[in-house]
């Protein structure tokens, strides 16, 4: 039986999302409808882009993005191990081949200064993931890539809301893709969506997610059921009128653990930096590597939930391996070791936030 007391994520659904799903079903329009087409205008408007399509999952929003932008077999994509599968994966479905590059060991994210050396004749785009709910240095990689003629695809799927130097992420690269799943700042259940400016690519990703469709029963290319439904929409509609609360709701949790933390033995606390609004989908701390399970054991013991985001090195998944990836990323490698995720979402009461800084400071006494 689980000791959880205080758990790591907590999607809030309320009776305003309740009521907006339930209207939706009595309207009998369950699929891709107006609902969703209002959602896609009302998050471009939250964006500040020109466009958003609303896709199935965040996963497919990454997929279509790389297949609009021209992404297909024999390029290259630099992006980052330190992310979820999805970032890579989607890459490989278009048929092109990722290329793991380091990251900033402060802030996790990629790294400018590493980029170019990974850049061939086969790149075509660079993917940054804006870890944790903050952005990576988008000025130095948009700079990168203009020097070198290739897309940047922002991997947002954790940052809605996040802003780099006035702008919001999704809206700096070429594409944004953001993710909805329940743990997520927002949610629409399951779901993602692309932002962009760009009417190419947004026509493009539109009939990528509609089997290829131009117009219904036309199939103008080979595309995908990647739709999203009026329900999810629905949910993603009242959801986003809560989001800059839900946001700063984290930022204020975060910015208590940190002054709580700052003088706590054994732990590094996240770095926000001064050009971006950082969002906090999670509040990362860093251990001793050596003593990284230590610490999780025993806030888990004493009902303290966590995550690791990421364990694993996307290159050292069995599945990267057995298609012959061996790289070795300094910072990526330390990372994967030494990162505890920390409750920080909206729900925590003060007692909660002051019990998860008494069981850190219990852990410090005992492990470092």
């Amino acid at each position: 039986m689980s000791n959880i007391k205080i758990p790591i994520a907590k999607p809030i659904i309320e009776d305003e999302e309740i009521e907006e799903v339930v209207k939706v079903l009595k309207s009998g329009v369950i699929a891709q409808g107006p609902k969703v087409a209002e959602f896609e205008e009302k998050f471009a408007e939250f964006i500040g882009s020109k466009y958003a399509i609303a896709t199935s999952s965040g996963t497919t929003a990454l997929h279509v993005a790389l297949l609009s932008a021209g992404i297909g077999k024999g390029d290259e994509v630099i992006t980052t191990a330190f992310s979820f599968a999805a970032t890579a994966n989607t890459i490989i479905h278009t048929g092109a081949k990722p290329v793991f590059s380091d990251i900033n060991p402060q802030t996790y994210t990629l790294d400018p200064s590493k980029i170019e050396e990974k850049i061939t004749d086969k790149t075509k785009a660079i993917m940054p993931v804006q870890l944790y709910g903050q952005a990576g240095e988008m000025g130095e990689i948009l700079k990168i890539a203009k020097d070198n003629d290739l897309v940047v695809i922002e991997d947002a799927a954790q940052a809605h809301g996040s802003i780099y130097k006035g702008k919001k992420v999704g809206n700096i690269g070429d594409l944004g893709c953001f993710s909805f799943y329940p743990t997520k700042n927002m949610t629409t259940g399951e779901g993602g969506i692309i932002t962009t400016n760009s009417r190419e690519y947004a026509n493009l990703a539109k009939m990528i997610r509609a089997h290829g469709e131009s117009q219904r029963y036309s199939h103008a290319i080979l595309g995908y059921n990647f739709r999203l439904t009026d329900i999810g929409a629905a949910i993603g509609l009242a959801q986003l009128k809560k989001l800059n609360g839900f946001n700063n709701a984290r930022i204020k949790n975060a910015e208590y653990l940190n002054e709580e933390l700052s003088d706590v033995k054994g732990i590094s606390t996240p770095i926000s930096q001064n050009k971006t609004k950082h969002v906090y989908h999670q509040y990362t701390i860093k251990v001793s590597g050596e003593k990284r399970d230590e610490w999780v054991k025993f806030l888990n013991d004493n009902g303290v939930g966590t995550g690791i985001h990421y364990p694993i090195p996307i290159y050292k998944q069995e599945y990267y391996k057995s298609i012959g990836y061996n790289d070795n990323l300094l910072n990526t490698e330390d990372a994967t070791k030494s990162v505890i995720s920390l409750p920080v979402h909206p729900s925590l009461t003060l007692d909660d936030l002051n019990y998860i800084v008494k069981v850190l400071k219990d852990a410090s006494v005992k492990l470092s």
